[in-house]
């Protein structure tokens, strides 16, 4: 199974040039039951990312496309009277799917983007006073385009702070494009590819990531890196206890790639900033402006003691 895990990964870097450590991160996610927010300006591949993730599964997939116009009920679904039987049956939306992929996101309003944060915390959606389960495996890849850009909104902070870590593709140089373009030179038209694993492949898998040995020094180590976020003037705010959860399962998950038979401390340094850097914006003012999330959490990464 690790082998058809280690295909799709080759699929995902084959389709989309230069996106060798997106793809690695996107079968982190995977394996680590989390969500995947991917920013960056348009038509750079964060779509054809999510999409050829999707297709290398055997299962279900659905696409929402965020517009300023969209509903929740477009989302989750909603209750139609059926008149032959004098009651509401509830018509399901295309979040109830095994990957769902919110196209654009931050094109609707905040009150809109709201209706995934149940469903993407609890894996269930309550509607009508009935809650109804979401089938595992359950992804939500979310692309987002440059903040700021026409007809954009900010994401809510509770809705950044469900997705288990954040990728940002950068844009192709002159010979990374030039190799893109002779690809779909040589390729006009895509062909279907088949799926690589089943839905129950990656339950299962799954499963075994959540199985990873924890030592109580590398929970310690995680605690200590949350505490000295909170602790730092350069960052607005603190990390909640989910964040420190998704860290530790982001570290499980990157341990079992690395055939690791516990986590390392390395595991936790190298999933931090994937996992954190969206959450936590910085102070512009003052003498720590101008640094970047990313930057302060490198060195925060050099100055917490590793266990």
């Amino acid at each position: 199974m690790k082998n058809r895990l280690a295909a799709l990964h080759d699929r995902l870097t084959s389709t989309v040039l230069g996106a060798e450590e997106e793809a690695y991160w996107l079968v982190v996610a995977l394996l680590a039951h989390g969500h995947v927010l991917i920013q960056g300006a348009p038509g750079i591949g964060k779509t054809t990312l999510a999409h050829t993730l999707a297709t290398g599964i055997d299962g279900t997939f659905k696409r929402v496309q965020f517009t300023p116009d969209l509903l929740p009920s477009d989302i989750l679904g909603y209750s139609l009277f059926h008149q032959g039987r004098g009651e509401f049956q509830f018509i399901p939306g295309p979040v109830f799917a095994n990957i769902v992929l919110a196209d654009e996101i931050n094109r609707t309003n905040p009150r809109i983007q709201s209706a995934l944060l149940e469903c993407m915390n609890e894996r269930q959606v309550t509607m009508d006073g009935v809650t109804r389960p979401l089938e595992a495996p359950f992804l939500v890849i979310a692309t987002q385009n440059t903040l700021y850009a026409t007809g954009t909104f900010p994401l809510p902070e509770p809705q950044l702070d469900r997705f288990l870590l954040s990728l940002t593709p950068p844009s192709p140089d002159a010979a990374l494009l030039s190799e893109i373009l002779a690809q779909h030179a040589a390729q006009p038209v895509a062909t279907p590819t088949p799926p690589l694993l089943t839905a129950a492949d990656i339950r299962s898998l799954q499963e075994e990531v959540l199985r990873l040995p924890v030592a109580e020094t590398i929970t310690s180590y995680i605690a200590a890196l949350a505490h000295a976020v909170k602790k730092h003037d350069g960052l607005r705010g603190g990390l909640s206890p989910r964040a420190a959860i998704a860290l530790l399962r982001a570290s499980q998950a990157v341990a079992w790639l690395e055939g690791h038979a516990a986590v390392h401390p390395d595991d936790v340094k190298r999933a931090v900033l994937p996992v954190w850097q969206h959450r936590l914006p910085v102070r512009e003012t003052g003498e720590t402006g101008g640094t970047t999330t990313r930057q302060w959490l490198e060195h925060l990464l050099k100055v917490v003691p590793v266990p």
